[in-house]
């Protein structure tokens, strides 16, 4: 006992250096099981959602980094890193010729790792369209087509070699399954098959009828306006029908077809959520099914005309309705041109971008088909 007394000073100044040494290495230990606790996984349509600078996620070797507070001090500028936002900067951080890197910037890095990078089948095609936006509107690009059976083994969604209408009635998807799946797209040079039967023939619309079938009711409406006694209030009024139709296009764009947030978890919900829009993002270069069909155009039509003629004299309604229905055939008409024509540098070009990143970058923003003007307003404005 007096031997272990004497040396007391010896043993206690040896296991405090222990301590001393020992204890970031504890603390580190658990601060990263902490920190695997909390650690979540994403797939690349997660990722690719937050590409603005009010929310910048990037990935960087199969990790995640949200570099939204980082952004406003990029030495690059957050121009250059909102360039690659939602995307993999792995290759490009790399490149010394397009921004050099020191090892300081990668221990940088980690100090924003949010997550890891899903590894699925799917990874690979989905990581394809994330790295097309950046080409998708160039005059020289063209898709690349998907391949069938790897995308259905793939992604387990739906199999576009067979009608989409009996699979998807038939789904057991989850909600959140779907949005993710119909929002990463693909590309067919021909219309995949909806019901695989007759019925496909009433499922397509060639762009030209959409002019052919309402231009009479614009002419119709102009005509009972000028027809009236006060014919000096249809010009005004046919203004403000144009202008008004660019607030329903945002309005139907925003909250109609793109009810993902309040979409009911359930089959018939989703089915509805396919045939009226999620098919145009599942297959957004469709050349038959970009247009609104007639009879759809027709249903959501009717209830606002009869609005229009409750909220105003016939005379200006008139006018209202045929100003409104000339603003719809020229935003169905740009529709179409913007994902399929080599565009005229003026507007069309800057709004054809806008738009295609809205279906490869970021589906819950950029709403604006014409114009920007709405989401400027209701700050949806998409940042790509």
């Amino acid at each position: 006992m007096t031997e272990i007394l004497k040396k007391f000073p010896d043993l206690f100044v040896s296991f405090f250096f222990f301590f001393w040494h020992a204890l970031p290495h504890c603390l580190s230990f658990l601060f990263n099981l902490q920190f695997m606790a909390v650690i979540k996984k994403f797939t690349l349509s997660e990722v690719a959602k937050h590409s603005s600078l009010k929310s910048l996620w990037i990935i960087h070797n199969g990790k995640v980094y949200d570099v939204t507070e980082f952004a406003p001090d990029h030495p690059g500028g957050d121009d250059l890193i909102l360039e690659y936002a939602g995307r993999n900067v792995t290759d490009i951080m790399k490149d010394e010729l397009e921004h050099a890197h020191s090892d300081a910037a990668y221990e940088m890095l980690e100090e924003y790792h949010i997550g890891y990078l899903v590894q699925t089948e799917g990874n690979e095609k989905g990581e394809l369209h994330i790295e097309e936006t950046e080409h998708f509107f160039e005059d020289d690009f063209k898709p690349t087509q998907t391949d069938l059976s790897a995308d259905a083994k793939g992604s387990q969604f739906l199999d576009l070699r067979k009608a989409l209408f009996p699979q998807m009635l038939r789904a057991k998807f989850s909600k959140e399954f779907y949005l993710q799946q119909v929002h990463q797209p693909r590309y067919l040079p021909y219309a995949a098959p909806l019901f695989g039967n007759f019925l496909d023939v009433f499922t397509k619309t060639a762009w030209y009828m959409i002019p052919t079938i309402w231009l009479p009711v614009v002419g119709y409406q102009v005509y009972n306006s000028l027809k009236s006694e006060l014919p000096y209030v249809t010009a005004p009024c046919f203004v403000l029908g144009i202008f008004i139709w660019t607030l329903v296009e945002y309005i139907l764009h925003r909250f109609l077809f793109h009810l993902d947030d309040w979409l009911p978890d359930h089959p018939v919900a989703l089915l509805l959520h396919f045939t009226l829009h999620g098919i145009h993002h599942y297959l957004p270069m469709d050349k038959l099914r970009l247009v609104m069909p007639p009879a759809l155009g027709f249903a959501l039509a009717y209830p606002l005309m009869c609005l229009a003629h409750i909220l105003f004299p016939a005379t200006a309604a008139y006018a209202i309705v045929g100003g409104a229905v000339l603003g719809y055939i020229g935003y169905d008409c740009t529709h179409y041109y913007l994902h399929h024509a080599k565009v005229l540098d003026f507007h069309f070009k800057e709004m054809k971008k806008y738009h295609l990143a809205h279906h490869y970058k970021n589906y819950e923003s950029g709403y604006g088909i014409t114009s920007k003007l709405w989401d400027y307003v209701f700050g949806t404005k998409l940042n790509y």
